[in-house]
C-alpha cells in the first residue's frame, strides 16, 4: 500500500518551483465574473471558482506525485501528462493523451474514461483520483467503471485506487476496499488566481521536468486489446442466444460479463415496437409506426439490475425512460455527444427481427432479474 509523504500531506510547494503556474486553466468564465464585479459569495462565482480551484489542486498534486514516484523504490512506472509529455493525439481503443493533455481511454469518437494519474508497482496498478469535493458519494459511482476498464486492459495487474482529498472530506469509510485514501491539509488557490489575473506581476522560473526511466508516455503502455463496440455487440448477441430462455442468465451473471457490466453500466437485450412499448411506458408524444424502443438491462450502484428503455428519434436525439423503486417513470434527454447515443445507434443497426420483445418477454426478464438480486442478497446475509 502506498503511504502519503509529509510533503504531500502538508502541501509543501518548495520542490515544485513555478510549475503550477505553467498549466493552462479554464478561467474564461471566472475572469468574466470578476470583471463584472460579481460578489465572491454569489453562487455563480462560487461555482466557477471551485471548479478552477479543483483544477489547480489536481495539477499541484500531480506535481507532487512526480517527485514522490521518483523517490519511491516500490513504484516502477508513472504516466506523464500535461507539459511533462510530448504532444500526441489521442488514439482509439487505447490509453493516450487528450487535447486537454489528460490521460484518457477512448473509442474512435468518444472518451470512455479519464484518469488523473496512473501508478504502476510490480503487481499493482493504482488509478488516482484527486478532488476538493467534500462529499465523495458521486466519486464513488465513477470508481467502478474505471476499475473495470483497467482490469480489462491490464489483466496482469491488481487494480487499486488512490483517492487524494482535502481535510474535512466525508464518506471515506464507504469507499470500496481497493481504495487507499490520502488526506491533505486545506488547499487554497488564491495565489494562482492572482497570477492569472496579472501575469506581468512576476517572471516565472522555467518548467522543471523530472528525468527518470519510471516516467512513461501513455501511448507506450502495452495493454490488452479491447474494442468497445465489438464487445458490446458480442454481449448482446450472447445474451439472446440461449435456445430455451429469453436471456442467458448464466452468461449475464458470469464474473467476466459482470466486469463488462461495471464498465458499460447497461447491456442491450432487444427492442419493442412502439405499440408494445405503450403498454409499459406512458408515452404522451406521437411516434412513427416503425419507431423502435431499445430495451437495456442496467446495473445500479447497489448491484441491482433493472430494465431501462431508449427511444432514438434522430442520430443525436435520444431519450431514456426509467422507473424509480416506487414505480414512477422518468424521461431524460441524453447528452447528444455522449457515449450512450452512439451505443444505441450502433446496437439498433445490428438488431434484426429476432431481437424483438413483447410485453410478456419484458415481464419474464423483470422476474428473472428480481430473483437473481433477491438470491444474491440472501447469500450475502448468510
Amino acid at each position: 500500500m502506498l503511504e502519503i509523504s509529509n510533503s504531500i500531506k502538508t502541501l509543501d510547494d518548495s520542490d515544485i518551483s513555478d510549475n503550477i503556474l505553467h498549466y493552462k486553466y479554464n478561467v474564461k468564465h471566472l475572469l468574466s465574473l470578476i470583471a463584472k464585479g460579481i460578489d465572491k459569495e454569489d453562487p455563480a462565482y462560487l461555482s466557477s471558482y471551485r471548479s478552477f480551484e479543483g483544477e489547480v489542486f489536481e495539477n499541484f498534486i500531480y506535481e507532487k506525485l512526480l517527485r514522490y514516484v521518483e523517490k519511491n523504490e516500490e513504484i516502477e512506472k508513472f504516466v506523464l501528462k500535461g507539459f511533462h509529455q510530448g504532444r500526441h493525439k489521442s488514439h482509439a481503443n487505447t490509453l493516450s493523451i487528450s487535447e486537454k493533455e489528460q490521460i484518457v481511454y477512448r473509442t474512435k469518437s468518444r472518451e470512455i474514461n479519464e484518469f488523473d494519474a496512473l501508478i504502476f508497482t510490480k503487481n499493482e496498478l493504482y488509478f488516482v483520483e484527486m478532488t476538493l469535493v467534500k462529499s465523495i458519494l458521486k466519486l464513488k459511482k465513477r470508481l467502478r467503471k474505471k476499475k473495470a476498464l483497467l482490469e480489462i486492459i491490464f489483466p496482469d495487474y491488481e487494480i487499486k485506487s488512490l483517492i487524494i482529498l482535502n481535510e474535512g472530506a466525508t464518506g471515506t469509510k464507504q469507499l470500496p476496499s481497493y481504495c487507499s485514501v490520502w488526506i491533505t491539509d486545506e488547499f487554497l488557490a488564491n495565489d494562482v488566481l492572482e497570477y492569472i489575473k496579472k501575469p506581468s506581476s512576476r517572471v516565472l522560473n522555467a518548467k522543471q521536468k523530472i528525468k527518470s526511466p519510471k516516467m512513461i508516455e501513455a501511448h507506450n503502455l502495452k495493454l490488452y486489446h479491447f474494442k468497445y463496440y465489438n464487445t458490446i455487440s458480442w454481449i448482446t448477441r450472447t445474451l439472446r442466444s440461449h435456445k430455451k430462455f429469453i436471456i442467458d442468465m448464466y452468461f449475464l451473471m458470469n464474473a467476466k460479463t459482470q466486469r463488462y457490466h461495471d464498465l458499460y453500466a447497461k447491456f442491450y437485450v432487444g427492442y419493442m415496437n412502439i405499440d408494445e412499448a405503450k403498454k409499459i411506458l406512458q408515452l404522451d408524444t406521437k411516434h412513427a409506426e416503425n419507431q423502435r424502443v431499445i430495451v437495456a438491462i442496467e446495473k445500479k450502484h447497489s448491484d441491482e439490475i433493472v430494465l431501462t428503455y431508449y427511444i432514438q428519434h434522430t442520430r443525436k436525439s435520444l431519450y431514456l425512460y426509467s422507473f424509480s423503486d416506487n414505480g414512477v417513470m422518468s424521461r431524460e434527454k441524453k447528452d447528444p455527444y455522449g457515449i450512450t447515443v452512439t451505443e444505441v445507434y450502433h446496437i439498433n443497426k445490428m438488431m434484426d427481427e429476432s431481437y424483438e420483445l413483447h410485453e410478456g418477454n419484458i415481464q419474464t426478464i423483470k422476474k428473472l432479474l428480481r430473483e437473481q438480486f433477491s438470491n444474491k442478497a440472501s447469500d450475502e446475509e448468510e
